[in-house]
């Protein structure tokens, strides 16, 4: 009853959520009293966004079979537990034909996209990477390649776009340049990242932008800035999770970003960009042992279980505690298809492109 009389006492909330599910374009400062009033609205967030998701594709949701193919970076983000300064860590790189063979077992499991995730790793050229692409398309043509390897020249990109791959996740992990500088080394750059998504989108790619939540110094206002920067962007895909410290990294020390203010995150995506693909990502579980099933009721409809060998996932430690196991592993789709008939939705064995391409 408290949540009933908060709502009907500030009316205000509820009308900003109903005039954004109707295509609306929000200002800063209203994504903001969404933001900061969220526990008021949370459950209509929720409803709407998952309305919005199933006019736009039904409630289906698709899956991606996740190949983390290197944890060697020659970043140092203060964030990452893959970063070059941790030497902590059992670095791995894996050949074109275990990449492969990761494919043909998804395959086999009904796996019709591929996310090929790494470090910023120069062993990788861009002819090593054009091979196995091709290799993956010449196999499986019904297939999709996803690469999510970070920043790479504009003539990378290109190649591997000519190469078959499909789609490209760089998370550009905050709208404010300020923000960016404090999780990152002055090596790296803000502009030098939000241009690559630019030139992603130019190129062809399905581009997936994203960012942490809850991330060290991080304010309601920059989560605000960030549904006005997609909101221009119009990126394919977002993915978003709740920042999770590494015990061998700067932040260390850091609070962990919360399930709650994720999955209002996402409802907020869902309805300013209605036909983006949206994951429900492992982090989200590793928060909340209900994060996945919380982040489909909220829109989502991505979900990525994990291909990697199984004796190398927990080498690819970005955060602590990360869940390797479970319905999370691409083995055990059969979990992953009890999990998501729970919340009225069900897999597909599609590619799952992108409604507005």
């Amino acid at each position: 009853m408290v949540k009933k009389v908060t709502i009907m006492n500030n009316p205000l909330y509820p009308a900003l959520l109903k005039k954004l599910s109707e295509g609306a374009e929000l200002t800063k400062n209203e994504y903001l009293e969404l933001i900061r009033n969220r526990e008021t609205v949370r459950d209509m967030a929720s409803e709407l966004a998952r309305a919005e998701r199933d006019r736009s594709y039904g409630p289906c949701i698709f899956v991606r079979g996740l190949i983390e193919f290197t944890n060697c970076c020659r970043n140092d983000c203060y964030y990452c537990g893959i970063r070059r300064s941790n030497t902590n860590i059992r670095r791995y790189r894996l050949s074109p034909e275990d990449i492969l063979s990761c494919v043909d077992t998804g395959y086999g499991l009904g796996f019709r996209t591929f996310v090929m995730q790494g470090g910023e790793d120069p062993y990788y050229t861009d002819d090593i990477l054009s091979d196995i692409i091709r290799s993956i398309k010449e196999l499986h043509p019904d297939c999709a390649v996803t690469l999510s390897a970070g920043e790479r020249s504009y003539e990378s990109y290109r190649k591997l776009r000519e190469a078959g791959a499909d789609r490209y996740l760089l998370r550009h992990e905050t709208v404010n340049p300020g923000h960016y500088a404090r999780l990152h080394p002055s090596s790296m750059s803000h502009k030098e990242r939000t241009n690559r998504l630019k030139m992603l989108m130019e190129l062809g790619f399905q581009t997936g932008a994203g960012f942490m939540v809850g991330s060290p110094y991080q304010t309601e206002e920059d989560l605000a800035d960030e549904l006005i920067f997609l909101r221009g962007l119009r990126p394919h895909m977002v993915g978003i999770g709740p920042f999770i410290p590494h015990k061998d990294t700067p932040f260390a020390g850091m609070e962990a970003g919360s399930s709650e203010l994720t999955v209002f995150m996402l409802s907020l995506i869902r309805l300013t960009l209605p036909y983006v693909l949206l994951p429900a990502t492992t982090a989200l579980n590793t928060v909340d042992p209900q994060g996945r099933i919380k982040g489909i009721n909220s829109g989502a409809n991505v979900l990525m279980p994990n291909l990697t060998p199984e004796d190398l996932r927990n080498d690819y430690s970005l955060y602590d505690n990360k869940l390797t196991s479970g319905p999370g592993a691409a083995a055990n789709i059969g979990l992953l298809k009890d999990l998501v008939r729970a919340t009225g939705c069900t897999i597909v064995t599609d590619r799952g492109d992108c409604r507005y391409i």
